[in-house]
């Protein structure tokens, strides 16, 4: 069962279109990560889903209701905000129990509530502090406190660790998956990092310009990227794309293609074999990896990522070939063949 749903849905903002005729549908449990460029209408898709927009048109259902035109209190979503939104003044437990003591919950349900929560969370040290008192990670999760004792049908996250270092992004999207496995609610989560979408959804959205490129599992999008857009987004480093003409020799006959793309990953060392030689011009070594930039020939510059032990020097000619069943086609218009 799709718990949350939208057909058909758009949003202009003056003249300007944000988001096209826009279907989407996220099962029951499932956590669904919405990724694109900054821009792309994804954190206007989240608005749109907690009443905070609405729709010029289409409708948006949450568990089989209707809520197109509902306020955001009667759609059972709680939202958790890229800048937390904290109230300064009052304590942990009080910010983790304000929506209940807004909506008149009984104070001993509050309280065990709080609890849970912070037990969860591992904030019940911290119950009696201030915001300004805690860390940015521990921030982000009382506001993920607030949201989980409302007990929703959807959690809305709209880009929640954009604010955090590197190790505590990793650490807080470990705690936020966690407790989505725990409470079993469904999740709709917003990001412009794609390494949050593949670690963290287990349905992912791709939006470019107010519409959807692709919708499937990560691994899915990875392998078979139902655009160039969506095979260029998802990945790390991007995924190479080269004109047909330019790239038949080193990938094999285009057939029919306008674009050709092939992983960094996808190309190997081949002394005996190649079909071409990068020119290593920049070298990022990252430990287990090693990525190389350069040119290949006609086909112009591209990455190839290698093993972390392969030492590899400014100006080095590196022999390569491309798995012919790894590499990717797309028509004029960046659509799949």
């Amino acid at each position: 069962m799709a718990v949350v749903r939208l057909d058909g849905v758009r949003k202009r903002f003056g003249e300007t279109p944000v988001i096209h005729a826009l279907d989407l549908s996220v099962p029951e449990g499932a956590f669904c990560v919405v990724v694109g460029p900054s821009g792309c209408g994804k954190s206007t898709l989240l608005r749109l889903v907690a009443g905070l927009e609405t729709p010029d048109a289409g409708r948006i259902a949450i568990a089989g209701r209707d809520v197109t035109a509902a306020a955001p209190k009667d759609r059972d979503v709680a939202m958790v905000f890229q800048n937390y939104a904290l109230l300064p003044h009052l304590t942990v437990a009080r910010n983790i129990a304000f929506g209940m003591e807004i909506r008149g919950v009984p104070q001993a349900e509050i309280d065990r509530r709080v609890r849970e929560a912070a037990e969860i969370l591992q904030l019940a040290p911290l119950l009696d502090r201030k915001p300004r008192q805690l860390s940015g990670g521990q921030r982000q999760r009382v506001a993920m406190g607030r949201a989980m004792v409302r007990d929703p049908k959807v959690f809305l996250f709209d880009e929640p660790l954009s604010n955090l270092d590197a190790q505590l992004r990793g650490e807080v999207r470990v705690e936020i998956r966690r407790l989505h496995q725990r409470l079993d609610a469904a999740a709709i989560y917003v990001t412009h990092d794609q390494i949050e979408a593949m670690t963290m959804g287990d349905l992912l959205v791709v939006m470019n310009a107010g519409r959807v490129e692709q919708i499937g599992a990560p691994m899915e999008i990875y392998e078979r990227p139902a655009t160039a857009f969506a095979a260029r987004f998802i990945g790390a480093p991007p995924m190479n794309l080269i004109e047909a003409t330019a790239a038949e020799t080193a990938f094999g006959p285009a057939g029919g293609a306008a674009t050709l793309g092939v992983r960094p990953e996808h190309l190997r060392l081949c002394p005996e074999n190649p079909a071409g030689e990068l020119v290593a011009r920049l070298v990022e070594a990252q430990g287990a990896d090693t990525y190389v930039r350069g040119p290949f020939g006609e086909a112009g510059e591209i990455v190839v990522r290698m093993p972390g032990e392969r030492r590899v020097l400014p100006g080095e000619r590196l022999p390569l070939r491309a798995d012919p069943e790894r590499v990717h086609r797309f028509d004029g218009a960046g659509a799949r063949l």
